[in-house]
């Protein structure tokens, strides 16, 4: 038995998903086929959805689990790290079988990046993982998932939840998801770009009406994001959508706000708060988020985000 699971043998939140070394090099232009350009000295970032949630659940003060895989190289090593000096407990972290995963970000002046994934040890992540983490499924209040590892083991995670357990999913990056696992979904987070790739042809031109086609594909719950906008909540229970306001905020970085969005809204969804109340908590962090620079470098404390 490891101690940890002595100390506390409930999470807030298991965070089931991707854990990616982002390599950062800033360009002056992207280079066209066949060209060499110079670029800044490179960064190395932890990122990846599943490590950004973990740890940003952690930094509010969530008692928070990773369920991921990372390679037995240095970028998993970075990656273990961030996790553990955020809070996050790393026993459900999986070494081997694959290169740590990458992402190859080049940002240009404007702000805009390419980015190529190598999925790597995520891609490794698997159905029988899930089955033998059984433990972490039945100690966590709510799971979160999202798309960065195999759709197969996401499914799995879908079959795994113990009873009383939400499962919160962001389908990023889209991709068509099984009815039993849209089914799971409690809620189901998205932003315009996801809803409109569920929706498809069937989206309607507004927000309130992608929530209103989104629950209809069989989720608990719909939370759709509207960046500066704020989010819309609609859930089965009852037919009206609500709008939640943002905060005004200076936007410096909106990378990683997303990610700090959903592990709010995940965690204040297990503390027992109704669906708009731990919405309108998310939208605060995620705003908070987006006023500094990087992924996990910018997510608040709960006291930063009690500030804004």
């Amino acid at each position: 038995m490891h101690e940890s699971e002595h100390d506390h043998d409930r999470y807030d939140l298991l965070v089931v998903g991707s854990a990616n070394a982002d390599l950062v090099v800033g360009v002056e232009r992207r280079p066209a086929p066949g060209e060499t350009v110079l670029g800044s000295d490179l960064a190395v970032h932890p990122g990846g959805k599943g490590a950004n949630q973990a740890v940003a659940a952690a930094r509010l003060g969530a008692r928070t689990a990773l369920l991921a895989r990372v390679g037995d190289d240095a970028h998993g090593r970075l990656l273990l790290e961030s996790q553990r000096a955020a809070g996050v407990d790393t026993a459900g972290v999986l070494v081997g079988g694959a290169p740590t995963g990458v992402a190859l970000i080049t940002v240009d002046p404007s702000g805009d990046n390419s980015i190529v994934v190598s999925p790597g040890a995520n891609a490794r992540l698997t159905p029988e993982d899930i089955r033998a983490a059984g433990h972490l499924f039945g100690a966590a209040r709510v799971v979160s998932v999202q798309l960065e590892i195999p759709l197969d083991t996401v499914a799995e995670v879908a079959g795994a939840m113990s009873p009383g357990t939400r499962l919160v999913l962001n389908p990023s990056p889209p991709a068509p998801l099984p009815g039993h696992v849209r089914a799971a979904c409690d809620p189901l987070v998205v932003n315009e770009h996801e809803a409109r790739y569920m929706l498809g042809e069937a989206a309607g031109t507004t927000p309130e009406d992608w929530a209103r086609a989104l629950l209809a594909l069989g989720p608990r719950s719909v939370v759709v994001t509207l960046g500066a906008a704020g989010a819309l909540v609609a859930d089965n229970r009852g037919d009206e959508v609500v709008r939640v306001p943002s905060v005004e905020v200076e936007a410096v970085d909106t990378t990683g706000a997303g990610d700090a969005f959903t592990a709010a809204l995940a965690w204040r969804l297990g503390l027992g708060e109704d669906l708009a109340d731990a919405v309108a908590f998310a939208v605060r962090v995620g705003a908070a988020a987006v006023t500094r620079q990087g992924a996990q470098a910018s997510f608040p404390t709960a006291e930063e985000v009690a500030a804004l």
